[in-house]
């Protein structure tokens, strides 16, 4: 009856109603079981009794008592297929074992886990539905969950539930579908042919991101790309510098060519850190999640397949799973480490004890990546993403590792066991073979650092030591020489062994190295080469040490040869260019509180930046490799400046010698260049000041012809009174000079 009085209000009452004397229907003496209400699905609008309950879950998706409508249900549900078939007994197992695995993604509904059983058999039939508590859940569920392996017959389709009407329009019969047009693929390696050999660099500030040219012969940067709004967090070239990959909360995208089109992206959730691989064939996405629904804090890592991005392989767990030990707080980045040589044609070499005779093979290495787990490092194969020889590389206590940057060698440290009765070990394990190349037996550790040379000559470990009262540490060296047969090595110790060592950095594609060590607020810098002398004999051996610089970094040119002993943040960026090869200072120059120094790929020029970690003078300074200033740009709020990375070359390493032979003959082209664009700037220039000088000349003529009219003098003259005839117009013209300082150059006295 309260139902039909609401829907009454939407009609016209009839006439035959009993009315009282203030002219109201009485309703109390009307018979609404015989009312005739016209059909309605949305009673009007106006829910009634039975329905208030729901009111206020029902605005979005018409939500029933239990919050949920039949539309959400279907929506937030997912199907599980590709379980094991299991009887009554292990029932109970295998449906903890799903809460487990679908509980750290989201919230599974109270009873929203069903596992059908054949009631014929009386086992599970290898499939579950299971029903989360919001569609964005069941989403996640499917992205991270399909592909699962929960062994080695098991691997978990995940769909959503409402596919099902999506599958069940597919015909019976399959009708190809109609071919694509064919549409140009963009040139991803057009930057690289740039005629005048120019870099690109990626500058993020604000909500910019803007994409340059290096100009060094008109001393600017030239804007080749700017977008807002580009990225979430950051963004990151590919070791190639084919692609800009870009992060957003959805996932990760990439781009290129010279419109810079999105090429490909891949869906992650939450994803906030991301990996290439060397070759440049694979993406690695990672996140970490926060504890919810009393699901502890779990990690998610994912591998694509850049070319089609398909997603080859997931890693998801809880983060105590992705922890080599107890006292690691917090996952690091990057959980797996890729080798850090090319996946095509590596020449390989394998060095033992027992055998000095080198093995050499040229053929197609797989790419590898590994990580770090509890007495032992886990090695995977591309591209089939497996477990190298399906079992992991077992190493009681390892707590650090890095891959060589020439051969698929792994650099592994393992701590002191059992009080110090078992010592520290330093082992390098040759791959796919396992083979030990060399290792050390090391005693009274404290920690230690581990170094590689580009090109994987050699290998560095910086060993702290500390005495057996451990009320003091000392430091030194381990150097390994890896293209040696038995991979001899030398222990280097500093003058000084109490000396602190600030910081260590390899020549690349050379045999030197170089030092920061010493106490104080101007530490001393050594320069050590591994061979001796003209005749090259295999020495370590000091070469000179520079006393009291003010530097804290190490910046070596990509091609070797010069360095930067940068002073950076606490030193308030002081430089230091330095010419190793004739051990003398080319230039020393400031920038004030800069954070970060990087070369070019090409090692002619270098930039120091001040990034958002401070307030003020936020910015980056271009300067050549001898410390020249070709040019400044600020820019507020600014997080991130980037070189772009070059390719391999193609040329052969007979080939590069021909052009260093005769770098006069292939200069001269540039050489011209050179001057051609210095005589245009400097015609512009000209035009310019030619411009700006009839300019101001137009301006005095217009000037003086107002003061000369008899309008302007009519007014004078009423202003000036008896003083007009007396007043004689002046036309004072001031000059000024302006300085532009254009180079600097420090003479030795």
């Amino acid at each position: 009856a309260k139902d039909a009085r609401k829907r009454m209000v939407q009609m016209e009452i009839p006439a035959s109603f009993p009315r009282g004397p203030n002219g109201y229907v009485e309703w109390d003496k009307v018979d609404t079981e015989s009312i005739d209400l016209p059909p309605s699905e949305d009673k009007y609008g106006i829910p009634s009794s039975d329905d208030e309950e729901d009111v206020g879950t029902q605005k979005d998706g018409g939500a029933g008592k239990d919050g949920a409508s039949k539309e959400e249900g279907v929506s937030t549900a997912v199907i599980v297929d590709n379980l094991p078939q299991v009887p009554e007994a292990k029932f109970v197992k295998l449906t903890n074992v799903l809460t487990k695995i679908f509980g750290q993604i989201g919230q599974i509904r109270d009873g929203g886990l069903h596992m059908p059983m054949d009631p014929a058999t009386k086992m599970s039939c290898g499939y579950a539905f299971i029903e989360f508590a919001t569609r964005g859940e069941a989403d996640a569920a499917v992205e991270q969950a399909d592909g699962y392996k929960l062994d080695k017959a098991h691997v978990f389709k995940v769909s959503k539930f409402d596919d099902f009407e999506k599958y069940a329009k597919v015909p019976d019969e399959y009708v190809p579908p109609e071919p694509k047009p064919y549409s140009q693929r963009e040139n991803t390696q057009a930057w690289m042919m740039d005629e005048r050999g120019r870099d690109q660099f990626v500058c993020r500030f604000g909500d910019e991101t803007e994409i340059f040219w290096n100009d060094a012969q008109k001393s600017s940067a030239v804007e080749e790309y700017k977008r807002s709004f580009w990225t979430e967090s950051y963004v990151q070239w590919s070791p190639r510098g084919t692609y800009l990959a870009t992060v957003h909360r959805q996932g990760v995208a990439l781009w290129g060519g010279p419109s810079f089109g999105r090429l490909a992206k891949f869906s992650h959730s939450g994803v906030q850190f991301i990996e290439f691989s060397p070759c440049e064939r694979y993406l690695c996405s990672g996140s970490a999640h926060e504890p919810s629904h009393g699901n502890p804090a779990s990690v998610v890592v994912n591998f694509f397949d850049i070319a089609t991005g398909q997603k080859l392989r997931q890693f998801s767990g809880a983060q105590k799973d992705f922890l080599a030990s107890a006292n690691q707080r917090g996952f690091v980045w990057p959980i797996f480490k890729w080798n850090g040589i090319e996946s095509e044609d590596v020449e390989t070499s394998s060095s033992s004890k027992n055998n000095n005779k080198k093995e050499e093979n040229t053929k197609a290495m797989p790419a590898f990546f590994a990580r770090l787990a509890k007495d032992a490092i886990q090695v995977y194969k591309t591209p089939e993403m497996t477990l190298l020889d399906k079992k992991s590389v077992k190493l009681p206590g390892v707590s650090e590792f890095c891959w060589s940057l020439g051969e698929p060698i792994l650099a592994t440290f393992q701590p002191e066991q059992n009080g110090g009765n078992v010592p520290a070990r330093i082992s390098l394990i040759q791959l796919p073979s396992r083979n030990e190349v060399r290792s050390k037996n090391l005693f009274n550790v404290s920690d230690v650092k581990m170094f590689w040379q580009s090109q994987g000559d050699y290998f560095a470990v910086k060993v702290d030591h500390h005495t057996k009262s451990k009320k003091s540490t000392y430091s030194g060296f381990e150097l390994f020489r890896l293209r040696e047969p038995m991979c001899p090595m030398e222990v280097l110790a500093l003058p000084d062994k109490s000396e602190k060592i600030v910081a260590f950095a390899w020549e690349p594609k050379g045999h030197r190295f170089a030092i920061i060590h010493g106490d104080g607020a101007r530490p001393d810098v050594s320069f050590y080469s591994m061979i001796e002398g003209d005749g090259g004999a295999k020495k370590v051996h000091l070469l000179k040490t520079l006393k009291s610089k003010t530097a804290n970094h190490l910046f070596w040119s990509p091609n070797g040869s010069m360095i930067v002993l940068a002073g950076l943040k606490t030193m308030n960026g002081q430089f230091e260019f330095f010419n190793v090869d004739e051990m003398e200072t080319m230039a020393t120059c400031e920038h004030f509180m800069a954070t970060d120094v990087e070369w070019d790929p090409t090692g002619r020029y270098v930039t120091t930046a001040v990034t958002g970690v401070h307030q003020m003078e936020n910015g980056y300074h271009t300067w050549t490799f001898n410390g020249r200033l070709l040019y400044k740009q600020t820019r507020e709020r600014f997080f991130q400046f980037l070189w772009r990375p070059r390719g391999k070359s193609l040329l052969s390493k007979a080939q590069e010698a021909d052009i260093k032979k005769n770098l006069k003959k292939y200069s001269k082209k540039f050489e011209e260049e050179d001057e051609r664009i210095k005589s245009q700037q400097a015609t512009m220039l000209d035009k310019a000041k030619q411009e700006t000088k009839e300019k101001w000349e137009a301006w005095m003529a217009e000037k003086k012809r107002k003061i000369d009219s008899d309008e302007y003098q009519g007014v004078l003259k009423k202003i000036l009174g008896v003083d007009y005839a007396k007043k004689e117009a002046e036309i004072v013209t001031i000059e000024e000079e302006e300085e532009e300082i254009i180079s600097v150059v420090e003479e030795p006295l």
